[in-house]
């Protein structure tokens, strides 16, 4: 069943406005389903933790339901396994520290240059505050893919951890996690994947993966500022906290440090809901692979409806190359292969020759397309590009919401800049 963008955008206030959300790797909009759940926390839930008390019992009733919907969203074994968080780095920065408790000098630290570098820095700082190494793995920058062989031949070493992403903000590249996680885990180390970029794309299953940490940010899939991430439960019971002494020694609380924000984690459950609205709605051509992969109830609600978006996003990567690519003067970077869109999400990074990738952002702004400019993080992607002095890219970035005349009509408008 394709998607109705009418029905679907209608679950976007933000979508009201006349203006074309092409920046999306930064930020989604929000759903309605969130808005409506941060709005009934605020009004009917707003209260601390564990009080004796009708509002505070309501509160922790729905931090619960959060942890249950994302396990079932991630295919996470129990709801104990999903810790939150401000956003990604936030939570990066405070696991990795956690897991250098048991690292020693020498020990080897992997990363790839396709990451952001919230996936990098909290490894750096790792490895300079004990005296770790660090191994790089670089990319193609023909196609802008991680060159896995490389990878291979590192987990040779025995790295300790290793760290990368499911897809990268800057390229849209899928990298191929469940290989990548094999090599690792046979080698012996720790898996942590940013699932940042990816979450909004397609379905995520961890047990499948079997990493050991995986982290993402709900406002990157249509809800509000928060981040979330999964870890296996003998590995996260074992592991020694940074807390105050007060705090429970329980999972997920030992780790959800200090008062958490409960209404952003309210929006969170309400995105999931959306995604539950999707796949009920538009995911019924999918159900019948995933209930024979063993999936059944929200699980496989989620299944269809990642799989339906995934599907559509096909065609706006397609249109959104093409329509780049028939700008005078463009350069894609990344995978522009028609073949070869299962390995890569809907984002797509150019320059336009003789334009500085911030006067084309602001001139597309102007005209009411936002896009992103510049290195959006992604410092080592940059760099190896040799961009990083240049002003970095222009980056447009479709999300399901997103329409195929949207697209046509930033051609124009890119055409336009060009001359």
């Amino acid at each position: 069943m394709s998607l109705d963008l009418d029905l679907i955008r209608k679950q976007f206030p933000a979508l009201d406005r006349p203006a074309v959300f092409f920046d999306n790797p930064g930020g989604t909009q929000i759903a309605k389903p969130s808005i409506d759940r941060i709005n009934k926390y605020l009004i009917e839930n707003n209260a601390n933790h564990e009080g004796m008390f009708e509002t505070s019992r309501k509160s922790d009733e729905t931090l619960h339901e959060a942890h249950v919907a994302m396990a079932d969203f991630l295919n996470a074994a129990r709801p104990e396994e999903i810790i939150f968080g401000n956003n990604m780095t936030t939570l990066s920065l405070y696991f990795s520290r956690t897991l250098a408790r048991n690292l020693n000098a020498g020990d080897e630290i992997v990363v790839t240059r396709l990451d952001h570098d919230a996936n990098i820095s909290p490894w750096l700082l790792v490895a300079e505050d004990k005296g770790c190494k660090i191994t790089w793995i670089d990319i193609d920058v023909e196609d802008g893919t991680l060159k896995v062989d490389e990878f291979a031949k590192a987990m040779e070493r025995k790295p300790k951890i290793v760290a990368f992403g499911y897809a990268s903000n800057a390229l849209g590249t899928i990298n191929p996690v469940r290989q990548l996680t094999k090599l690792a885990k046979d080698a012996g180390a720790l898996v942590y994947i940013d699932a940042v970029q990816y979450a909004p794309h397609g379905p995520i299953d961890v047990q499948d993966l079997g990493c050991d940490f995986l982290v993402c940010s709900s406002y990157k899939f249509f809800g509000p500022h928060a981040g979330a991430l999964y870890g296996k439960f003998d590995l996260l019971n074992e592991l020694k906290p940074y807390k105050v002494r007060p705090a429970t020694n329980e999972l997920p609380g030992k780790f959800e440090t200090g008062t958490q924000n409960h209404e952003g984690i309210a929006g969170v459950l309400g995105a999931l809901e959306y995604f539950e609205w999707i796949g009920n709605q538009f995911g019924q051509d999918q159900a019948q692979a995933w209930k024979d992969a063993g999936f059944s109830g929200r699980r496989l609600i989620f299944k269809q409806a990642m799989s339906a978006l995934k599907a559509y996003e096909f065609e706006l990567s397609r249109a959104l190359i093409e329509t780049i690519q028939d700008v005078p003067g463009t350069r894609i970077y990344g995978l522009t292969d028609m073949k070869r869109l299962d390995e890569r999400v809907s984002t797509v990074s150019f320059t336009l020759e003789g334009k500085h990738p911030n006067d084309v952002a602001k001139q597309l702004g102007d005209a009411g397309f936002y896009v992103w400019d510049g290195h959006y993080y992604a410092l080592a992607v940059l760099e190896r590009l040799g961009l990083l002095d240049q002003g970095g890219m222009v980056r447009v970035g479709a999300a399901h919401y997103n329409t195929l005349d949207e697209i046509s009509r930033f051609g124009e408008a890119l055409k336009k800049i060009a001359g």
